[in-house]
């Protein structure tokens, strides 16, 4: 299987399955003497682990890191960093009833057409048990910006078709503290609410419900980015669509840009100090594939996830008509335990080609 790593000059490799001993990341191309903050990796682990509140799935796990390389007295060596986080809870027995048929949006047709076999515990590979791995290393990435002053901020600003309304002009650690005060983690108060008795009612009605992830960049400077395959936005929307159950990117303007005219979108050019900004922000702070300083900012889509609580028609292995059970434990609505990730891949991008915008001029 190719396509478990992620990245060129802060490159990750993570392994393992939902339902085998652990998962894991290594982390390739961690500059030496960065300092690690192993409570700091713990917490974001945390904020992605299940069972952590009524509208996650059950699963219990503590999600502790261990570190098994490339960090001594608190510092990366500059060697490859591995961090392993063993699977406690889980329920191999919940998929057996499964084994031999297909569920209807998951990867099982799509491994056995292209595997010719396929791990029917949970999804094995393709379960976002493994996006624990990216968080972890997300963590690290998130450390090494912080020492360049780029901090990383997401929320969940759509539950269904119930939205949050814009983010106010406030800091990092004001949003964090919103954020953080309700378990959906949306930034305004009353629109949480209304997204937790929709979650809520969802999963009693053994259903599922989708939602979006907006994310801010800041104090990301200019010059960031490679201009032409590479492009800033490219990497960042490859890394969200990499995500499980994204189903959409966009940065900026997005889709509604199509519908503006070009005297209404330019983002005009102002002197502040000896650094050019710009007026309005409709480009998202990436203008050429390249950062321009201004805030970065992109929302992520996220489709319902695919196991519902209902018996579904569906085929076997055998191309035969059959039903599957709506059985296990799993989430009703993904995007609360997705915000960090969101972070994670955004924060993976971001370490990436800083590390490789310092290698394209000289002086």
């Amino acid at each position: 299987m190719a396509g478990n790593t992620f990245g060129q000059l802060f490159k990750i490799s993570t392994f393992g399955e939902s339902h085998g001993p652990a998962i894991g990341v290594i982390i390739d191309g961690c500059p030496a003497q960065l300092n690690i903050d192993l409570d700091f990796i713990q917490s974001e682990l945390d904020k992605r682990k299940p069972g952590q509140s009524r509208i996650t799935t059950q699963r219990k796990e503590s999600d502790t890191v261990q570190v098994l390389s490339g960090i001594f007295e608190g510092k990366s060596t500059g060697t490859p960093i591995a961090l392993l986080i063993p699977n406690e809870d889980h329920r191999s027995k919940d998929y057996e009833h499964n084994k031999d048929v297909y569920r209807p949006s998951h990867a099982d047709y799509t491994y056995d057409a292209k595997y010719g076999f396929r791990d029917h515990r949970g999804g094995g590979r393709s379960s976002a048990r493994e996006t624990a791995a990216r968080v972890a290393a997300g963590a690290i990435a998130k450390l090494l910006l912080k020492e360049q002053g780029i901090e990383i901020f997401a929320h969940v600003s759509a539950v269904g078709k119930i939205n949050a309304p814009n983010l106010e002009d406030l800091n990092i650690s004001e949003l964090l503290e919103l954020r953080e005060e309700n378990i959906v983690r949306c930034v305004d108060p009353a629109t949480a609410k209304q997204m937790i008795e929709c979650i809520d009612g969802i999963r009693k009605d053994g259903d599922t419900i989708g939602g979006k992830i907006s994310c801010l960049i800041k104090n990301c400077p200019a010059g960031i980015g490679e201009p032409v395959f590479d492009k800033l936005h490219a990497d960042l929307g490859k890394a969200m669509l990499s995500i499980n159950a994204v189903h959409g990117f966009e940065y900026g303007s997005g889709f509604t840009g199509s519908e503006m005219r070009g005297s209404e979108h330019n983002d005009i050019f102002i002197t502040d100090g000896e650094t050019p900004r710009t007026i309005t922000n409709f480009s998202g702070g990436i203008q050429g594939g390249i950062s321009n300083g201004m805030e970065i900012n992109f929302t992520v889509a996220f489709k319902p996830v695919a196991t519902i609580m209902h018996n579904q028609q569906t085929v076997n292995a055998a191309g035969e008509a059959s039903e599957i059970k709506g059985k296990g434990r799993h989430d009703p609505c993904v995007v609360p335990r997705a915000v960090v990730i969101v972070e994670a891949m955004a924060a993976l991008v971001l370490a990436d080609q800083l590390l490789r915008s310092k290698t394209n001029r000289v002086g």
